[in-house]
């Protein structure tokens, strides 16, 4: 079921998830870097899983942990609305 969506560019396919988190320098990322923060976020505002993104579990976990602040300083929205 999961095979068939597409989340933000991200895709169950390894190879192309891979790809695109080997240009994000993790070490250097901070909660202020929206633009690459909402790619790690679905069309209705949740963060998007391991299985997905393609992500270490050192790095999901940063990245879970920025979307959180962010939200706080409220750069990131905390729900998407359908409008």
């Amino acid at each position: 079921m999961v095979d068939n969506l597409t989340f933000n560019n991200f895709t169950n396919n390894n190879n192309e998830s891979s790809d695109t988190n080997d240009s994000i320098d993790f070490n250097t990322l901070t909660y202020k870097d929206t633009k690459v923060l909402s790619g790690f976020i679905s069309d209705q505002g949740k963060i998007l899983p391991r299985r997905v993104t393609g992500l270490s579990s050192k790095q999901q976990k940063k990245v879970t942990k920025l979307i959180k602040t962010s939200r706080i300083a409220a750069l990131l929205p905390f729900v998407v609305g359908k409008g």
